[in-house]
């Protein structure tokens, strides 16, 4: 039905996109909403589809509207944000307008009606932006401060939209508008030719999905499906994002709206296959956007996804390795580190030389001036020597206390283990945190004047960020450089839903100044011995394409080794579904023969010891 005639509205739906996209409008997680401050009269013979309009942001934003018919098509009585959606069962001719709506009821509150309820509500027409606007989330249209009338009970459901290969588009996401500072809030939708305006079209609505591939693990009650089975598909089942434009549009999502204390979330890895049909709303949230959150779940089918083992390194060759440990500390149950200890030996093959990330101090998260992590690593060591490994020996540098970023208190740094019957450790001493390595020709060859030493930092690149870890190696009489490496993380970057398109990755600029700085450093190597064996590793926290990695390789002073791969096997992390490069091992030219494997052990799985799985390469100095 035509749009009831209504005053500024126009000029509100303006005025609300272009706050949005300046980030002057505000949410959380527990606000209740967020409005126009105009002021209407109260708006009656409103549909739902009137509320969600043509764009992603209501044309009636700010207003009242009265008796908005609908049928419950879910409730949500847990959780910070609770409510139920209605679905107006006599749906418009025009594909872009949602015929369902979440109604917020209030963070404490249980709503008052069940599925099935006919009902008509009066509230506000809200924009709440889950995570708030600096995070560049999309907006859900909501109805805020509601009253309820419940009609009748009983009545059958609308019938659910499928979702399917063949609904949603090939295409991501439109281009944002640049007067809006790149957002696409104000653009009409076009449900036929982008994947996220067709999801927006369903905001809301009932929406099912059939049998689907999981491409992410169960993790806090949740999993990630792809309704596009052949979509850049993983050796091992995931869904690989092997570029800024394979984002991947067949990703759904997928919660239970039935609470957990009343029904276990079933358990799946990658791999694994949710049978079945899952029905439910399409929701919008602040970690991962558009949801399925399921009335009914289908069943997940156990495909046996095994844990990969490396191959032990052959007569001749040195295996070194980059494991990121997770802000590992001596509270930390024993089960977990017998368990890193299993996988160091069984998995892993028990590398010549292994860089951890995130190894935590001896207090662990315990913010009490306590830098030295000697208790972690010598619990560590020992778990991998229950395993039947070998008795590694370890060096570090301890960071000043909290500025080297991660968890308050926990002073994570860079470790290197390696054993002592296969390579020994060059020890250079002066190294703290603030004195840098450099680089000196010795004898024909480049040498550290610092082992261990850390590279470059007072740079204002590694500012409450882990500073790299050089060490001098030999193996076979022949030395070996390696830099271990933690990146700046990605907190700060919009995701793949944002309202930006393209999404903003802002924390990129400071991973960029930290690779040009060991691009740099390995230079100075490099000047001094252009044969040098030098192997740059650890969670560089960005993808093998990204501006990092070519600032790393800038001028061919190193070359991505896990590029070696092919396509389907190039991913250490699955972030929201998609499995991607995070940890990386890169490699100076001399090392031109070698085997690399990206061991995955941790990522696919809902039972993980670690959220990354680690990197080994082998090579003949």
């Amino acid at each position: 039905m035509p749009l009831p005639a209504v005053p500024r509205t126009a000029a509100v739906a303006a005025l609300v996109a272009a706050a949005l996209a300046a980030g002057l409008l505000t949410g959380s997680a527990t606000a209740a909403t967020q409005h126009a401050t105009t002021s209407v009269d109260s708006t009656t013979g409103v549909h739902i589809h009137d509320i969600q309009g043509t764009t992603r942001i209501s044309p009636l934003v700010g207003q009242q509207v009265a008796d908005v018919p609908g049928i419950v098509t879910g409730v949500r009585g847990y959780g910070s944000s609770r409510g139920f959606w209605f679905q107006d069962p006599h749906a418009d001719d025009n594909p872009a307008t949602s015929e369902g709506v979440f109604v917020f009821t209030g963070a404490g509150s249980t709503p008052s009606v069940t599925v099935g309820d006919e009902v008509r509500v009066s509230g506000t027409v809200s924009e709440f932006v889950p995570g708030g606007t600096a995070s560049g989330n999309q907006s859900l249209t909501q109805l805020s401060r509601p009253s309820v009338t419940v009609v009748s009970s009983g009545n059958p459901l609308p019938a659910p939209v499928a979702i399917s290969a063949w609904s949603v588009p090939s295409a991501y996401a439109p281009a944002g508008d640049p007067a809006a500072g790149g957002s696409v809030n104000a653009l009409p939708l076009k449900p036929r030719s982008f994947a996220l305006d067709y999801y927006e079209s369903l905001e809301g609505s009932n929406v099912s999905i059939g049998t689907s591939p999981v491409v992410g693990a169960t993790a806090f009650s949740e999993l990630w499906v792809t309704v596009k089975p052949w979509e850049v598909r993983t050796a091992r089942g995931g869904a690989l994002y092997g570029s800024y434009a394979s984002q991947n549009g067949g990703r759904l999502k997928v919660q239970s709206l039935v609470p957990v204390a009343q029904q276990p979330f079933p358990d799946a890895n990658v791999g694994d296959v949710l049978t079945g049909r899952s029905e439910g709303p399409l929701d919008f949230n602040q970690y991962g956007g558009y949801t399925l959150t399921a009335r009914t779940l289908g069943t997940v089918v156990d495909r046996g996804l095994e844990r990969e083992r490396t191959r032990p390194q052959r007569s001749g060759e040195l295996a070194v390795a980059t494991y990121n440990v997770e802000n590992l500390d001596p509270s930390d149950p024993q089960e977990t580190f017998d368990a890193l200890g299993r996988a160091v030996v069984t998995n892993l093959a028990s590398p010549d030389i292994l860089a951890l990330e995130e190894i935590q101090d001896n207090s662990g998260a315990k913010n009490d001036g306590t830098v030295s992590a000697e208790q972690t690593v010598e619990k560590f060591i020992s778990a991998i020597a229950a395993a039947g490994g070998p008795s590694y020996q370890w060096r570090s540098v301890a960071p000043k206390n909290n500025e080297d970023g991660g968890e308050p208190g926990g002073n994570i740094r860079q470790v290197f283990l390696f054993n002592p019957d296969r390579v020994s450790f060059t020890d250079r001493p002066g190294g703290d945190a603030t004195t840098p390595t450099g680089v000196v020709r010795e004898r024909g060859r480049a040498a550290l004047t610092l082992s261990p030493g850390r590279i470059d930092p007072a740079n204002s690149a590694w500012e409450a960020s882990r500073k790299p870890l050089a060490g001098e190696f030999s193996f076979r009489g022949r030395p070996v450089f390696v830099i271990a490496n933690h990146f700046g993380s990605k907190g700060g970057d919009e995701a793949l839903t944002s309202h930006r398109q393209p999404p903003n990755r802002i924390s990129e600029v400071k991973r960029v100044q930290q690779a040009q700085s060991v691009n740099a450093f390995v230079k100075d190597i490099l000047k001094a011995d252009r044969r040098a064996d030098v192997l740059v590793v650890g969670d560089i926290n960005d993808f093998e394409f990204s501006a990092t990695t070519k600032a790393l390789t800038a001028d061919g002073a190193l070359r991505a080794a896990i590029t070696s791969l092919p396509r389907s096997e190039r991913y250490s992390y699955v972030f929201q579904g998609n499995s991607q490069v995070l940890d990386q091992i890169l490699t100076s030219p001399s090392i031109d023969d070698f085997s690399y494997d990206s061991v995955h052990i941790n990522a696919e799985f809902t039972d993980q010891n670690s959220d990354h799985d680690p990197q080994v390469l082998r090579f003949r100095p």
